[in-house]
């Protein structure tokens, strides 16, 4: 039996980064990663392999860096896991035990078995498997009518890029009044709907699937709630993604009302040397202390960072204590991005804010061929000012922008704080520093808070 200091399963992104922190920080500990495809996906890239990247090798992700610090890594599934005499086998029957085991396997794709017709052929899913997506890659290239059911960043990125080719005909159906309703505010979800009407995708909201209807075993046709029948010979399932935990729980690992595996501040389980982290593990809302259901590369990234410092003991202090949701798109030229607070989540956890929006350009002066609109929505506590969550759209700084905010929520940054913020400004980059729109939105704010 092979013995090593570290197991990762999984070689996704918070793998990968869980055994890159802890190979630096402890070079000389033997660790191993288990992968279950040679090649692995960008998950965040996927939608874009359908026409932006012109293929699925353009999106590849991969182990490399942990193993240039000389870690292992082997390409198998992990069947069975001994937690008492701490070890693991693989799908070829080989045995390895283990001083820490980390489970970073991910999410997987939700399977509507609620809609009839959901195994029929030319029903696919966004899978995150590079072999899948580039058999559905493939497959896609000689359909023409498709429709893409769920409105969410995957559902609404695929159709745009599908829709991009000229031969296909993509219409896009979401249970909700409008798209991205599970990210943005109402304001912003109907910004970005609109944005997604202005394309060549035919979008469907405030609607369901009824049926898939299918001819000789493959699609012909979807039924809407609405009545209305679509010709399709290709379905695609973009609902959602749940923990990847069947190998924990087959094992013992307590996992909460989601199916993540429940962890602690610093990721680890119930069992002792036993941890998760990503997509697999738990989360709790940084504003609302609660459990949530947060899938994001950037979260699982910075729970791995933490995760590989401290797991042969606390060295570095956690920094957030809880998840903080920062999502950013992009839907025919309009960049779209939100964290923390916004109108509909707050008043679901029962938070109290007020809020502002400003909007100009991104450059200075407006005049520029490349100019942008620029808007932000900021949204902070009544009582002391804090910042709790803020929306931007418009140019591609909003991308970088939603990231200062982010930084501005967690280090508890006030909107008075904002207005000695010290910007760096260039017509080329950034809107004038005379009326930038984080700092008009946090002044705005202050005048209604004094006005209490």
């Amino acid at each position: 039996m092979e013995k090593y200091n570290v197991i990762i399963i999984g070689a996704g992104p918070a793998g990968i980064i869980t055994g890159v922190t802890a190979k630096k920080q402890f070079p000389e500990k033997s660790m191993l990663m288990f992968k279950e495809e040679d090649k692995g996906l960008v998950p965040c890239g996927i939608p874009y392999v359908f026409h932006k990247l012109g293929g699925v090798d353009k999106n590849i992700m991969g182990p490399k860096p942990f193993v240039d610090l000389g870690g292992e890594v082997i390409t198998e599934k992990i069947e069975h896991v001994d937690f008492d005499n701490k070890t693991v086998k693989s799908s070829s029957g080989r045995e390895f035990s283990y001083d820490k085991l980390v489970f970073a396997t991910g999410s997987k794709v939700v399977v509507p078995k609620f809609i009839p017709g959901y195994d029929l052929n030319n029903v696919f899913y966004i899978k995150k498997s590079f072999n899948y997506i580039q058999q559905v890659y493939e497959e896609l290239k000689t359909k023409q009518n498709i429709v893409v059911v769920g409105g969410g960043f995957i559902g609404a990125e695929v159709a745009e890029q599908l829709a991009l080719h000229e031969d296909k005909k993509v219409t896009l159906v979401e249970s909700e009044s409008c798209c991205f309703s599970k990210a943005f505010s109402k304001d912003l979800c109907k910004i970005a709907t609109q944005t997604m009407k202005e394309t060549a995708i035919r979008v469907r909201t405030a609607t369901k699937v009824e049926k898939i209807e299918g001819k000789d075993g493959k699609v012909n046709s979807v039924l809407l709630s609405t009545g209305e029948e679509l010709k399709a010979d290709a379905v695609i399932m973009a609902i959602g993604y749940k923990p990847n935990t069947e190998l924990a729980q087959k094992a013992g690992l307590e996992v909460n009302e989601m199916g993540a595996i429940m962890v602690d501040n610093y990721e680890r389980t119930k069992i002792k040397d036993v941890c998760a982290v990503g997509d697999c593990s738990q989360t709790i809302g940084f504003l609302t202390g609660r459990t949530d259901n947060i899938m994001l590369a950037s979260t699982a990234t910075a729970e791995a960072r933490v995760l590989g410092h401290n797991l042969f003991g606390i060295r570095i202090k956690k920094n957030f204590n809880g998840t903080l949701a920062v999502f950013s798109t992009e839907i025919n030229g309009v960049s779209m991005a939100s964290a923390g607070v916004n109108d509909t989540n707050a008043i679901e956890a029962n938070i109290e804010y007020v809020s502002a929006t400003f909007s100009d350009v991104d450059t200075h002066p407006g005049t520029f061929e490349e100019t942008k609109p620029l808007s932000v929505k900021l949204y902070a506590s009544p009582l002391d000012g804090a910042i709790l969550g803020g929306e931007v759209w418009g140019g591609k700084s909003a991308g970088e922008m939603i990231n200062t905010i982010s930084l501005a929520i967690q280090k508890g940054v006030t909107v008075y704080e904002l207005v000695s913020f010290q910007i760096g400004s260039h017509p080329l980059l950034t809107s004038a520093p005379t009326k930038t729109i984080i700092i008009k939105a946090a002044e705005m704010i202050i005048n209604q808070i004094a006005k209490k």
